[in-house]
Protein backbone atom coordinates (compact mmCIF):
# COMPACT_ATOMS: atom_id res chain seq x y z
CA UNK A 1 0.00 0.00 0.00
CA UNK A 2 1.50 3.31 -1.09
CA UNK A 3 0.04 6.35 0.66
CA UNK A 4 0.54 9.72 -1.01
CA UNK A 5 0.08 12.89 1.04
CA UNK A 6 -0.90 16.22 -0.52
CA UNK A 7 -1.69 19.64 0.93
CA UNK A 8 -3.61 20.83 -2.13
CA UNK A 9 -7.38 21.13 -1.81
CA UNK A 10 -9.05 20.34 -5.14
CA UNK A 11 -12.72 21.03 -5.73
CA UNK A 12 -13.01 17.89 -7.88
CA UNK A 13 -12.49 15.78 -4.71
CA UNK A 14 -15.56 17.16 -2.91
CA UNK A 15 -17.93 14.30 -3.86
CA UNK A 16 -15.39 11.76 -2.54
CA UNK A 17 -14.86 13.87 0.59
CA UNK A 18 -18.62 13.84 1.22
CA UNK A 19 -18.60 10.06 0.83
CA UNK A 20 -15.77 9.78 3.39
CA UNK A 21 -17.54 12.10 5.86
CA UNK A 22 -20.70 9.97 5.51
CA UNK A 23 -18.71 6.73 5.95
CA UNK A 24 -17.88 7.82 9.52
CA UNK A 25 -21.42 9.00 10.29
CA UNK A 26 -21.05 12.72 9.58
CA UNK A 27 -24.18 13.17 7.47
CA UNK A 28 -24.63 16.97 7.62
CA UNK A 29 -21.66 17.86 5.41
CA UNK A 30 -23.04 18.81 1.99
CA UNK A 31 -20.69 19.36 -0.94
CA UNK A 32 -21.28 23.10 -0.60
CA UNK A 33 -20.33 23.07 3.10
CA UNK A 34 -17.24 20.95 2.42
CA UNK A 35 -16.11 23.42 -0.22
CA UNK A 36 -16.65 26.32 2.17
CA UNK A 37 -14.82 24.84 5.16
CA UNK A 38 -11.83 23.57 3.19
CA UNK A 39 -11.51 26.76 1.12
CA UNK A 40 -11.55 28.75 4.37
CA UNK A 41 -8.96 26.59 6.14
CA UNK A 42 -5.34 27.75 6.16
CA UNK A 43 -3.91 24.23 6.16
CA UNK A 44 -5.20 21.05 4.54
CA UNK A 45 -3.88 17.52 4.15
CA UNK A 46 -5.19 14.75 1.92
CA UNK A 47 -4.20 11.08 1.84
CA UNK A 48 -4.45 9.00 -1.32
CA UNK A 49 -3.91 5.32 -2.04
CA UNK A 50 -3.35 4.53 -5.72
CA UNK A 51 -4.80 7.94 -6.57
CA UNK A 52 -7.97 7.40 -4.53
CA UNK A 53 -8.73 9.84 -1.73
CA UNK A 54 -9.03 7.91 1.56
CA UNK A 55 -8.63 10.58 4.26
CA UNK A 56 -8.07 14.23 5.06
CA UNK A 57 -7.88 16.91 7.74
CA UNK A 58 -7.75 20.68 8.01
CA UNK A 59 -6.51 23.40 10.34
CA UNK A 60 -7.20 27.07 10.91
CA UNK A 61 -4.40 29.29 12.20
CA UNK A 62 -3.46 32.90 12.83
CA UNK A 63 0.00 31.97 11.56
CA UNK A 64 1.80 33.01 14.76
CA UNK A 65 0.37 31.85 18.08
CA UNK A 66 -2.69 29.64 17.64
CA UNK A 67 -4.08 26.93 15.42
CA UNK A 68 -6.86 24.37 15.65
CA UNK A 69 -6.99 21.05 13.84
CA UNK A 70 -10.37 19.76 12.69
CA UNK A 71 -11.91 16.87 10.79
CA UNK A 72 -9.18 14.23 10.86
CA UNK A 73 -11.09 11.59 8.91
CA UNK A 74 -10.05 8.34 7.25
CA UNK A 75 -12.52 6.09 5.47
CA UNK A 76 -13.23 3.03 7.68
CA UNK A 77 -11.88 0.67 5.00
CA UNK A 78 -8.45 2.27 5.50
CA UNK A 79 -8.41 2.91 9.25
CA UNK A 80 -5.84 1.21 11.47
CA UNK A 81 -3.09 1.52 8.85
CA UNK A 82 -1.36 4.65 10.16
CA UNK A 83 -2.97 7.01 7.65
CA UNK A 84 -4.55 9.31 10.25
CA UNK A 85 -1.16 9.57 11.97
CA UNK A 86 0.47 10.52 8.68
CA UNK A 87 -2.20 13.19 8.13
CA UNK A 88 -1.78 14.66 11.63
CA UNK A 89 2.02 14.54 11.34
CA UNK A 90 1.86 16.50 8.07
CA UNK A 91 -0.43 19.11 9.64
CA UNK A 92 2.02 19.44 12.54
CA UNK A 93 4.85 20.02 10.06
CA UNK A 94 2.79 22.76 8.42
CA UNK A 95 2.11 24.26 11.88
CA UNK A 96 5.63 23.76 13.30
CA UNK A 97 6.12 27.43 14.21
CA UNK A 98 2.76 27.78 16.00
CA UNK A 99 3.11 27.84 19.79
CA UNK A 100 -0.37 26.51 20.66
CA UNK A 101 -2.18 23.92 18.56
CA UNK A 102 -5.62 22.79 19.66
CA UNK A 103 -7.11 19.50 18.53
CA UNK A 104 -10.87 19.39 18.15
CA UNK A 105 -11.79 15.71 18.44
CA UNK A 106 -14.89 13.57 18.53
CA UNK A 107 -15.40 11.54 21.69
CA UNK A 108 -13.58 8.23 21.74
CA UNK A 109 -10.50 9.34 19.82
CA UNK A 110 -8.58 10.85 22.74
CA UNK A 111 -6.03 8.01 22.97
CA UNK A 112 -5.08 8.41 19.31
CA UNK A 113 -4.44 12.13 19.78
CA UNK A 114 -2.42 11.50 22.94
CA UNK A 115 -0.16 9.29 20.81
CA UNK A 116 0.23 12.27 18.46
CA UNK A 117 1.48 14.44 21.36
CA UNK A 118 -1.74 16.18 22.39
CA UNK A 119 -2.86 16.60 26.01
CA UNK A 120 -6.24 17.30 27.58
CA UNK A 121 -6.95 20.98 28.15
CA UNK A 122 -7.38 22.25 31.69
CA UNK A 123 -9.40 25.30 30.70
CA UNK A 124 -10.90 24.49 27.31
CA UNK A 125 -14.47 25.53 26.77
CA UNK A 126 -16.87 25.54 23.83
CA UNK A 127 -20.30 26.78 22.84
CA UNK A 128 -22.35 24.53 20.58
CA UNK A 129 -25.58 25.40 18.79
CA UNK A 130 -26.43 21.67 18.62
CA UNK A 131 -26.79 20.33 22.18
CA UNK A 132 -25.97 16.80 20.95
CA UNK A 133 -22.37 17.91 20.33
CA UNK A 134 -21.69 18.75 24.00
Amino acid sequence: MMVTISDEFQMNNIAKMKEIYQSVGWKKHSEKVIGQIFSSSNHTVFAFINGELVGFARAISDGVFNAAIYDVIVHPDFQGQGIAKMIVDELLVQLKRISCIHMISTSGNEEFYKKCGFKKLKTGMARYLDVHLT
